[in-house]
């Protein structure tokens, strides 16, 4: 075993090694907006880090980088050891050192999205966990080790899901997620007194006096009779317009009763709260407003809102989830996640009087108590970096920190505030906010106010969890690695060729992590804090499709914006559920019908979101992998030849095209590569029918994965495989613009003229580069498949060795959707696809 890995390994073993990264950050080195427009993600030169969503990570400070995603954490009264709850352990720092002591995993399953504290006594820290449970960890001789458990209230009917806790002598408040109350247990004999009934989706709890105050991400229930949407089993209230969750509430409990007294209307999802140094005020971040909502406690009602973007005139994406008051009542700290910083706001002069540079999302924030430390924990930390194998990175490689920030005085916050700015992009927002008119023509992508485009139509399309080195690492003209490429041009030969005959875009990236973040970028250009806290267990179920008004950005969906400009817009497979009659027809019955064109199985798609009930086709299917992606590709052709003939095509149509996600090595289903296959054709057979329409001179495709998760790339495991198509695009180019999912929604914006929807889209680059004034309308002609489409997996009883041992492990996953997998399972399935193309006898790049 090489010394890298050993030292990972030791941080998972609960001790500390040298290789966990510590950087200090200068705080005075103010720099202007010098983000490269063809940087990788990944370290640069400097320092720094750029990130899948095209900002610059520098946090002040001193940063301790290690394994995982932490979400909260907890800092013992005397201020010397701080307990983080990461994704699947908890880890403690030694304040004084700033560094890590040891780490401890959970015994089974991973973190909740909230909840770590000590009791009064400091003897124990408690935690809530993504199973079901409330664990403590009992201090031994400076070593920490698992000491006890309570079982949830509700567990034997469903996961309640407990989130933030808070305790008082021997009585233990926490947050029921999933059973929407207040959980009140007796320490002493670890006994349920009393379960509260409180808002939808409650997040955290907060003690003063006689009250415990709780923040409820879903606001109140809805009315009888009022629009509603269901989460996890709870109806929560919703706006009519988008059927994005519109109430935010705070609940009152009165304690030691255990009745609800009050509940107080706030911002949208409200999350973390802390009280003023005198506690008579109570402040609470809300999430999906970029607003904080201030409470008076006398008389429990909001009494103050205001904004957390350092720009008052941004657009939505500052993600306020967390705050802290300094003890001497004159500063309040405010974790904005979106923009990568902890806005400082004066409480004298109610205004936002700096900025200070986290890590990537922070997610948690303290100030001690002498007021000269502020301490932030940064859920996604520098990216997906772990050093884990030889070489290649996956999404699931996540990393995050935990940055130690002396409080800067007013000439160091200054120089904070610059770099914070210039980090999350601000120059380059505000030079877009204040465009000047230009002169009237036509461009293929207007990058000025007066500009038009010569496109009237575009098709997005969204495919599943490729990297690009998995599909294009074997093309010598872009940066690859060919050693990483399984699915290359003999499976992929149309995508090869449209990367040759169009463009090869070699440094574009997926902004998340997988599935359920995936398809909420590619259609919002966001994932709100609520998809951020859920990993690693996803216990509110996988919201990778529409089915869950609590994930949705309130700034809306792409097609809100289409169809408010009055132009069309129509899906294809894209947020929708799926109705297969006969229920239990397996693969091979589904494509025996296909092909022999008997239509005896029917095929239907239903709406997720009833915004899209007039903008949906109802035979394009979403996700199963049951359906060929060839069928798929007959729907939206036959429905194109009827737009030429009613002159009606849609001015934007998004298509789901899922099949290259494969179904593993499950018996019943055809091998990977020819999943692949089958994928490749169905964009090349539409490219090529659109190529070939009266409509291709005004239309632009764009092909993007959902999330790249299932593969490895040797420069960062968000980048992916991305096509941009048309008569304008500049052919046979190599483009190394950073470009991401952002970048398409961007271009799709100018094209159609529709404004940005978030801070993320607005300082994303658009893919002008991409395209030449001079159109070749030259059509594109699809190449057959190599490989058969319909080549199917051995069945257990015919394979033995390594292939069996993997074919059982592609047998208990869930593939049916779009990977509800467990952290582990995800890894798993990734060595499965790597086995079923390289050979079971070919090492997978695991390890150094």
């Amino acid at each position: 075993m090489k010394p890298q890995l050993i030292c990972l390994a030791v941080i998972f073993l609960l001790t500390d090694c040298s290789s966990v990264k510590k950087r200090t950050g200068n705080g005075f080195n103010s720099k202007p907006d010098t983000f490269n427009s063809e940087s990788p993600v990944g370290p640069q030169a400097d320092g720094s880090y750029v990130v899948s969503t095209s900002q610059i990570i520098d946090p002040a400070g001193e940063t301790v980088v290690f394994p995982g995603r932490p979400v909260d954490f907890a800092l013992n009264s005397d201020e010397t050891i701080l307990a983080v709850k990461n994704m699947q352990n908890v880890v403690f720092f030694n304040v004084k050192e700033r560094k890590i002591i040891a780490s401890l995993k959970y015994p089974k399953g991973g973190s909740s999205f909230n909840g770590i504290c000590w009791d009064d006594a400091e003897s124990k820290i408690w935690v809530s966990d993504s199973r079901g449970f409330l664990r403590s960890i009992k201090m031994r001789d400076g070593s920490f080790a698992w000491d006890d458990e309570i079982k949830l209230p509700g567990y034997d009917n469903g996961n309640p899901y407990p989130g933030g806790i808070a305790i008082d002598q021997d009585k233990l408040y926490v947050a029921l997620n999933r059973n929407n109350t207040l959980g009140m247990f007796d320490l002493v004999t670890k006994k349920l007194e009393k379960e509260v009934p409180v808002g939808v989706a409650p997040y955290a709890v907060e003690l003063y006096r006689d009250k415990a105050y709780v923040t409820n991400w879903g606001g109140r229930h809805p009315a009888s009779g009022e629009i509603s949407h269901s989460s996890s089993g709870t109806s929560v209230l919703i706006d009519e317009k988008t059927g994005v969750a519109s109430s935010g509430t705070v609940s009152v409990i009165s304690i030691p009763g255990g009745r609800l007294v009050k509940e107080i209307g706030t911002k949208l999802h409200p999350s973390g709260m802390c009280f003023s140094a005198d506690s008579t005020l109570l402040y609470v971040a809300n999430a999906n407003s970029d607003a904080v909502s201030v409470i008076d406690t006398k008389i429990d009602s909001v009494i103050e809102t205001f904004s957390s973007k350092p720009d008052g005139d941004l657009p939505f994406g500052s993600a306020p989830n967390d705050l802290c008051a300094s003890r001497d009542g004159k500063t309040l700290y405010i974790s904005n996640g979106g923009d990568n910083l902890i806005s400082v706001f004066d409480l004298s002069r109610h205004k936002i009087t700096g900025l200070i540079p986290a890590g990537w999302y922070p997610g948690s924030v303290i100030v001690t108590k002498d007021g000269k430390t502020l301490i932030t924990g940064n859920m996604k930390g520098i990216g997906s970096r772990q050093e884990v194998r030889e070489h290649g990175r996956n999404t699931h490689d996540q990393t995050g920190s935990v940055s130690f920030i002396d409080v800067p005085g007013e000439d160091s916050l200054k120089a904070y505030t610059e770099r914070a700015a210039t980090n999350m992009r601000l120059p380059r927002i505000n030079l877009e906010m204040k465009l000047a008119e230009g002169s009237e023509k036509l461009v293929p992508v207007p990058v000025r106010p007066g500009e038009k485009s010569f496109f009237k139509h575009v098709i997005y399309i969204i495919k599943e969890n490729r990297t690009y080195d998995q599909v294009l690492g074997d093309m010598p003209s872009g940066n690859g690695d060919s050693s990483l490429c399984i699915f290359g041009k003999k499976y992929t030969p149309n995508q090869h060729k449209i990367a040759a005959e169009f463009v090869l875009l070699d440094n574009t990236y997926c902004n998340g992590v997988l599935s359920a973040e995936g398809h909420n970028w590619t259609s919002q250009g966001y994932a709100t804090d609520y998809l951020e806290r859920s990993f690693p267990d996803w216990v509110r179920g996988y919201p990778w499709n529409g089915d869950d008004p609590l994930v949705y950005s309130p700034a809306g969906f792409i097609w809100d914006y289409v169809k408010k400009a009055g132009l069309k817009f129509r899906t294809y497979g894209e947020f929708v559920k799926d109705e297969v009659i006969p229920e239990n027809s397996t693969w091979t019955d589904l494509y025996r019908d296909y092909k022999s064109g008997s239509h005896r199985i029917k095929i239907k798609a239903i709406p997720t979101i009833h915004t899209l009930e007039d903008s949906y086709c109802p035979e394009y299917t979403g996700s199963p992998r049951t359906i060929n992606d060839q069928y798929k590709a007959d729907v939206f052709i036959r429905e194109l030849h009827d737009f030429e003939k009613n002159g009606n095509f849609p001015n934007l149509m998004m298509l789901s095209l899922p099949n290259n996600h494969t179904s593993g090595t499950q018996e019943g289903f055809p091998v990977p590569t020819s999943m692949v296959a089958d994928n490749d054709l169905a964009l090349g057979r539409i490219v090529e029918a659109v190529s070939k329409s009266k409509y291709w001179k005004e239309t632009a495709i764009f092909v993007i994965e959902d999330d790249p998760q299932n593969g490895l790339d040797h420069i960062d495991g968000h980048r992916t495989t991305a096509f941009c198509i048309s008569p304008y695009t500049k052919r046979g180019s190599v483009i190394s613009t950073h470009y991401n999912q952002n970048s398409i929604l961007r271009t799709i914006e100018l094209i159609l003229g529709l404004p940005p929807m978030t801070q993320f889209d607005l300082i994303a680059y658009p893919m002008s580069d991409c395209f030449t004034s001079t159109p070749d309308l030259t059509p594109y002609e699809a190449l057959p498949n190599n490989v058969p489409l319909d080549l199917m997996n051995p069945e257990l009883s015919s394979i033995t060795g390594e292939q069996l041992k993997w074919a059982k492990k592609s047998m208990a996953l869930n593939l049916m959707g779009n990977d509800d997998l467990e952290y582990e399972e995800e890894i798993t399935l990734n060595k499965i696809l790597w086995h079923s193309v390289k050979g079971y006898d070919v090492p997978y790049p695991d390890s150094y």
